[in-house]
């Protein structure tokens, strides 16, 4: 089984939790593109759902396969949110944001009652940090926001690069016109006291650690998907 196929897997077991007439988030990313596929073809034959996207990029693709969608606005509470992530740990923390989209994915999931990610087994991690931790932040003051990052990380035992998506010349620009800085910290041994320590910097917008979030995983493997609760493998 190739890494597509694995994705399908996940996208397959997910869709099961899906229910005639909710309002979902659907997310963001290749293993959500394919989650949205097969929706598509439950909503061809006749299910119903609303769904609020996470992008632009999902929303167009949601509109191209005929599913319904709505804005956060009209529908503010939702039933059930579908997205991938880059990685996952035992307690269903999550590292999310490759795709750029992580200020809106973490809006969506939690106005969620439930959020479930699919993902391959690549994903899953003993401890958050191997993927660069996306870092969502205003185009004001860039360089002080980097060294603020800086500084908190230190505090908390953290270094490496802090990146520029897409560098200075033609900087990465997120659906909300955002930039993201790209922090390589390694392995995140508290990854709750750096989530709200990145909180507590003004220029920060939002980060792509998703602590608490998530209430299941989906995680598929060569051998077919298989679900994942907080502190189970």
């Amino acid at each position: 089984m190739d890494a597509r196929q694995m994705k399908i897997k996940a996208a397959e077991a997910a869709l099961s939790h899906v229910e005639d007439g909710m309002r979902l988030g659907i997310g963001t990313g290749s293993t959500a593109e394919e989650f949205i596929r097969l929706l598509a073809e439950r909503v061809e034959g006749g299910l119903r759902v609303e769904g609020v996207p996470t992008s632009e990029r999902t929303a167009r693709l949601c509109l191209d396969l005929g599913i319904t969608l709505r804005s956060l606005d009209e529908l503010p509470e939702l039933d059930l949110t579908i997205d991938g992530a880059d990685e996952v740990d035992p307690d269903l923390n999550l590292i999310k944001g490759g795709g750029g989209a992580l200020l809106r994915e973490k809006i969506v999931a939690t106005a969620s009652s439930r959020m479930i990610v699919i993902a391959d087994e690549s994903k899953v991690v003993d401890t958050l940090g191997a993927f660069k931790l996306p870092i969502e932040v205003n185009a004001f003051g860039l360089n002080a926001t980097r060294i603020a990052i800086e500084k908190t990380a230190s505090r908390l035992g953290l270094s490496g690069a802090i990146a520029l998506r897409g560098g200075a010349e033609e900087p990465f620009q997120t659906d909300g016109g955002h930039l993201i800085l790209d922090a390589s910290f390694g392995r995140i041994p508290d990854a709750d006291a750096l989530a709200r320590a990145l909180n507590a910097i003004p220029g920060v917008v939002e980060h792509g650690l998703f602590i608490g979030v998530a209430t299941l995983a989906i995680i598929a493997g060569p051998t077919g998907a298989r679900s994942m609760s907080a502190r189970e493998r």
